[in-house]
């Protein structure tokens, strides 16, 4: 069964936008300052945590690198004509985060390359009580039985960090993977209307 939103009424969202979307930027942004939805939006790494990972460093300044590498790609977004913001709070209209100074007061997670932009995103969305949707370059996570419409235990998979899934099935943060390539099935979501894709959570 396609998935689609939980009755929220016009509950705040955290949007994750991950890095492989790039070219499909100018596509999407669109659609997400159309919604109805107060969208806080989390940028991805991409080619921008890219470069961190070809570097040799050591652990803590790979993490920083990476999350500056986050704020860079946030950029790119706000040239679509939205509004950014370093402040952890839920804002008044679809804003892009840029999470370095506020990751670096609070160090809320491990510094390891098992943690990307997907688990951080995981901890502003459950830092802020609302739920999470990523948008991947892929319909969502897939098993042997094809896609999978629910992931409600651990699991390995490439789709997601290996920290993101148990860290929001221990912290109850309802997510959402949807395929952010194609900006009618995000439109979709939004408003409600079921699409393909993978809940990460059991019944909260």
């Amino acid at each position: 069964m396609p998935l689609s939103t939980r009755e929220m009424g016009e509950k705040a969202l955290v949007v994750k936008i991950g890095g492989s979307l790039l070219t499909r930027v100018p596509d999407l942004i669109p659609v997400l300052k159309a919604s109805r939805r107060t969208l806080f939006i989390v940028p991805g790494g991409g080619i921008f945590a890219d470069a961190v990972r070809r570097i040799k460093v050591d652990d803590d300044a790979a993490h920083w690198m990476a999350i500056a590498a986050m704020e860079q790609y946030g950029w790119l977004l706000s040239s679509q004509g939205l509004t950014v913001t370093a402040q952890l709070k839920i804002p008044s209209c679809t804003t892009v985060f840029l999470p370095y100074t506020c990751l670096k007061e609070s160090d809320p997670l491990p510094h390891t390359w098992d943690i990307t932009s997907d688990s951080i995103a995981a901890w502003v969305a459950g830092a802020l009580h609302v739920d999470l949707l990523l948008l991947k370059s892929t319909d969502g996570i897939t098993g042997e039985d094809g896609l999978q419409e629910q992931v409600s235990e651990s699991m390995k998979t490439d789709v997601v960090d290996p920290f993101f899934i148990s860290y929001v099935l221990e912290n109850k943060i309802h997510s959402t993977i949807i395929n952010g390539s194609d900006p009618e099935r995000v439109r979709d979501f939004l408003k409600g209307v079921p699409v393909p894709g993978t809940i990460i959570g059991t019944t909260f």
